[in-house]
């Protein structure tokens, strides 16, 4: 089963939390047991799984790759994106959670984000649950 979620994004830069459309695909579909692969299909995107109790980790990482990949750079590709593209091959274009009882496995604290970094924009985030 596939299921494309619709994300828009705000800012340049935006960790958006997609943990509740997930479980809603999930609960959806009725896998008790498997996996859930969640893929972004954009150059300037991707994912993560990382705290979701408190916001201020998810500006502490934006703040961290921007120290470590500024927009300002003198880059060849000359899109003015070129940070985005970095970015987005740090953090991944993909993730995998196992599927226990018919839930994600996820820690205490765990939230799965679709990591923005060249918006606003529209985007899509392919989720595909596998049975098992």
């Amino acid at each position: 089963m596939i299921k494309y979620l619709n994300v828009r994004s705000r800012q340049r830069n935006e960790f958006i939390d997609i943990t509740q459309e997930v479980e809603a695909a999930l609960k959806a579909n009725g896998i008790e047991e498997g996996i859930c692969y969640i893929y972004v299909p954009h150059t300037t995107a991707g994912v993560t799984i990382n705290e979701g109790a408190d916001p201020s980790v998810q500006r502490d990482i934006i703040n961290s790759l921007a120290r470590l990949v500024p927009q300002d750079m003198e880059y060849f590709h000359r899109e003015g994106n070129s940070d985005a593209h970095v970015k987005s091959s740090l953090m991944g274009a993909s993730a995998s959670v196992p599927i226990e009882a018919g839930k994600l496995v996820l820690g205490t604290w765990q939230a799965i984000y679709f990591c923005e970094f060249d918006g606003p924009r529209h985007r899509r985030c392919m989720v595909k649950l596998i049975n098992g």
